[in-house]
């Protein structure tokens, strides 16, 4: 049953002690209906093309957060569905978003608050302003793709060209380049330009979208 329970202020949440809000995690996690409660309308809207459903976020973590205090970095994080749903579902390990509008920082900031998480955090920042050697694995749901002409777009608050696609592709190549033997990455609808030839597919999952790399 869907439990209208994401309508209460978020004063409410925020006044309770962690392990009081921690009795209700679980049920944001029931399905994707309960989960986007977390969110307004106009964000739920996107959630079909741009935000990770609960399925891939559950098989991504158990890769890439399976181990005591691993740090994992989410390109793109938008309104944190994926941070969220990692940090849930693997609660031993660290997931940090970064995402450059402000705007949905704060949505997942908010969700974060409700829900009660304390291994989650998320960063109003580009990526290439993030240092990749604080992070031992990645999580990548192609969010350059909005760069290509004709695409579906989040909004319109950000500059959108085929260059910074290509621009972006080849700075995370090159920062996935620069990482130890054994770094974890899960790619999810990527078409792999930014992924250097040094990371080995080990499993894949969705005919193929949701795939999952180690570092050799």
């Amino acid at each position: 049953m869907l439990v209208n329970f994401a309508y209460y202020p978020l004063s409410v949440y925020s006044m309770m002690p962690l392990e009081q809000r921690s009795i209700y995690t679980h049920k944001w996690f029931d399905s994707e209906e309960q989960f986007n409660q977390l969110y307004p309308k106009s964000i739920q809207s996107l959630g079909r093309r741009h935000w990770t459903p609960l399925s891939v976020a559950r098989k991504a973590a158990m890769f890439l957060g399976l181990g005591k205090n691993v740090r994992i970095l989410d390109i793109g994080s938008g309104v944190g569905k994926f941070a969220l749903a990692a940090g849930y579902y693997t609660p031993k390990a660290s997931y940090t978003g970064v995402e450059q509008r402000k705007n949905l920082v704060e949505h997942a900031q908010m969700a974060k608050e409700i829900i009660g998480l304390n291994n989650v955090c998320f960063i109003h920042a580009n990526f290439t302003h993030v240092d990749f050697r604080n992070y031992d694995n990645f999580y990548f749901y192609n969010s350059f793709f909005e760069n290509l002409a004709g695409r579906d777009k989040i909004d319109e608050s950000i500059d959108y060209s085929a260059e910074l696609y290509d621009y972006y592709n080849r700075y995370l190549f090159k920062k996935l380049k620069q990482t130890r033997a054994g770094t974890r990455l899960a790619t999810f609808h990527s078409l792999e330009d930014e992924v250097p030839p040094d990371f080995h597919t080990v499993g894949s999952e969705m005919e193929g979208l949701l795939k999952f790399w180690i570092k050799v």
